[in-house]
């Protein structure tokens, strides 16, 4: 499990995060996502060699680039809230109700969670290859919460900011990618939240993850792929539709299984089915095809 876990942290740090930081804003975060491969090679590297100060430094100067990604979250909400220069009276009422609005639109509360989910990565990272049970948690549980915040948290989040802006528009797409955009981001919230209460918790965080990727997943089938301008573009649109049916399934029943005790799939048998198939199936597909179809040039907006 360790190899296979670590494959797929390595091709998120070093080409998924980056990749979806041009999505998200190709001018602001530019040096950003150029420089991130730098302390990227570093995480990965801590990752395959043994628990100890070595790996440790090299995950602790991953989670400051992390955290320094995080500190844009809040400035790019409280940028948002200011009014234009020069307005007064009713215009500069009008413009803070309307970037207020912005602020808090799904599509920004999407892009806030994959924003400072790296940094949760990190940090769980950091512990891990000291060996310190960071809150009293196993080590293995620590080294799964690095892929899960890198995918489920960044990458998943990412993609429903995505795809709510390009769905507003359509028919019924609205109240849908509405609720993707904010159940991603709120079913990643309590599934970390279900880490510190239990198995219960971390069921419902499940339910309402697995229910706002499955109206991604719809989304993009119904409304994104017709819209593809070539095969390739449209394959792995589909694909990424496709693989999120199956393993997001495996989650449940895997939240499932942990609380109320019934039959259910090993870590080992997770990591190399619900990992694999979110990293390469999902992930992966998804930021290939959606810079396929911005061209590095959208900034998610409400």
């Amino acid at each position: 499990m360790t190899v296979l876990v670590n494959l797929i942290v390595t091709v998120g740090m070093l080409y998924v995060v980056p990749a979806g930081l041009r999505l998200i804003d190709p001018v602001g975060l530019r040096w950003t996502a150029r420089l991130w491969p730098l302390p990227a090679a570093l995480g990965a590297i801590c990752l395959w060699l043994p628990r100890g100060i070595p790996a440790t430094v090299l995950a602790a100067l991953y989670a400051a680039a992390a955290l320094a990604l995080a500190a844009r979250a809040p400035a790019r909400l409280l940028r948002g809230r200011r009014g234009a220069p020069g307005e007064g009276g009713r215009a500069a009422a009008r413009t803070t109700t309307r970037t207020a609005a912005r602020a808090l639109a799904p599509s920004e509360v999407a892009v806030f969670t994959a924003l400072i989910s790296p940094s949760i990565a990190a940090a769980a990272l950091v512990a891990e290859r000291a060996g310190y049970r960071l809150f009293g948690f196993d080590l293995d549980i620590l080294a799964l919460t690095v892929p899960h915040f890198h995918f489920a948290g960044f990458t998943a989040a990412l993609v429903a900011g995505l795809v709510c802006r390009a769905t507003t528009t359509a028919p019924g797409g609205t109240t849908l990618s509405r609720w993707a955009a904010y159940s991603v981001p709120g079913g990643t919230l309590l599934v970390l939240l279900g880490y510190f209460v239990d198995d219960w918790a971390e069921l419902a965080g499940a339910v309402v993850l697995t229910a706002g990727m499955w109206a991604v997943a719809l989304l993009t089938w119904r409304d994104i792929r017709p819209g593809a301008r070539d095969r390739t573009t449209g394959g792995l649109l589909a694909t990424s539709a496709a693989v999120l049916v199956a393993t997001m399934l495996l989650a449940l029943w895997w939240a499932a299984g942990e609380a109320t005790g019934i039959t259910h799939p090993t870590l080992t048998w997770m990591a190399a089915t619900h990992g694999l198939g979110n990293a390469l199936g999902f992930a992966l597909c998804s930021v290939l095809a959606w810079r396929r179809l911005t061209v590095d040039r959208m900034e998610i907006t409400p």
